[in-house]
């Protein structure tokens, strides 16, 4: 234990910013185009697939329409890529074989949540007995990214400032405009439907390590979560991990968005790491300003108006990421991220997934399951 009232929180520092991240994918059947509970047969078509770490490279999640991707330890966004692109092509070749394709948004278009299976297990059951309907809504699909960082008091600094770039990153991945047959007129719905959950949402700016120690220790003490696993905030420390694992981004639907998104939340990230370094004290912006740009992001999308500093100052997101862009290419350049670093301007202009998604079913007059094929064409192209 530390000093009273806090919690010892140890870091498992990484000498370099490693990058690893999470994908979670979801079944649908071949031909209904809903979602499929038959993960269990997918995993037991699969087997064992282990990274060299001996890390599972597929996990399970709360539904059991749902396989997880988890890459290896890596330093580029070109070998986590590579090493997703092995397990996807496993995967896939399994659920083949069940009777099932690949899909990634952040919602499906027409699913029921009512109708979708439990995965059992102690964490999971102890989840819904505890949030109930809330729970057993959340039918949404996301990325996490985790960057290493090599102490633990570098973390909130950078953490503090990454909630500036809070809504780009939201409005980039933005891909769940519609719920259980609905548009529901927000770029993501899940990232406001993922939030309904007690410890899920934005984190807290603390100031320092010592402040985070003390939360996690009322948090414990109060039974708020048992383990910090538990604590669902959209950009979190990870210290088992030693990385700081951005949980923003909406499920994204292709490869070629998959490797921009990571290379901007590696950039970012390392950018703001080396500043804290050079000793720079690095700019924030107040909470509710960053609860604003949340909402703003999911909301309108690359459409959004968003607060870009602590003055109160206003602009278009997609402006601001233009300048951002800019600023992050040396490093980009250092991390070896040019080129996938070059693709984040391409989804505006291509149009980000939730707009992508309107456009099919707007041609298709509304066929949600035309919505589906086309995000499955996506995933598998």
């Amino acid at each position: 234990m530390g000093e009273p009232g806090t919690r010892k929180v140890n870091w498992n520092s990484s000498p370099r910013p490693t990058l690893g991240v999470e994908w979670e994918i979801a079944l649908v059947d071949k031909q209904t185009r809903n979602l499929s509970n038959t993960a269990a047969a997918v995993f037991d078509a699969v087997g064992d697939l282990r990274a060299h770490d001996g890390t599972p490279q597929i996990t399970k999640e709360l539904l059991r329409n749902t396989v997880e991707l988890v890459s290896g330890v890596h330093h580029t966004v070109g070998e986590v890529v590579d090493d997703l692109h092995g397990t996807m092509t496993a995967v896939r070749r399994a659920a083949d074989a069940v009777g099932v394709d690949l899909f990634c948004a952040g919602t499906h278009p027409f699913a029921q949540w009512s109708t979708q299976l439990l995965t059992r297990s102690e964490h999971y059951d102890e989840l819904i007995e505890r949030t109930q309907w809330w729970g057993r809504q959340m039918l949404i699909w996301g990325v996490h990214v985790h960057v290493g960082i090599s102490h633990p008091e570098k973390v909130f600094p950078i953490l503090n400032t990454l909630l500036l770039s809070y809504p780009h990153l939201l409005a980039l991945s933005s891909s769940s405009p519609m719920w259980a047959g609905n548009d529901t007129g927000y770029a993501s719905n899940r990232a406001l439907m993922f939030q309904q959950l007690p410890t899920a949402g934005l984190p807290f700016q603390f100031e320092n390590w010592t402040q985070f120690e003390s939360f996690v220790h009322d948090q414990m003490k109060t039974g708020v979560f048992e383990q910090l696993g538990g604590m669902h905030w959209d950009i979190r420390p990870a210290p088992k991990w030693g990385t700081i694992e951005v949980r923003v981004c909406d499920g994204i639907p292709s490869w070629t968005e998959l490797s921009a998104m990571v290379a901007l939340i590696h950039c970012l990230i390392v950018d703001l790491d080396r500043r804290v370094e050079a000793g720079e004290t690095l700019p924030t912006i107040p909470p509710w300003h960053v609860q604003e740009n949340k909402w703003r992001a999911a909301r309108y999308g690359l459409d959004a108006i968003i607060i870009t500093d602590a003055d109160s100052n206003e602009r278009l997101v997609t402006d601001d990421l233009t300048d951002l862009l800019n600023r992050l290419e040396p490093t980009a350049k250092l991390l070896g991220c040019e080129n996938e670093l070059s693709l984040v301007p391409e989804i505006p202009k291509r149009g980000a997934s939730y707009q992508r998604q309107r456009r099919v079913a707007a041609a298709s007059q509304g066929d949600l399951v035309a919505v589906v094929d086309a995000l499955v064409k996506e995933l598998a192209h």
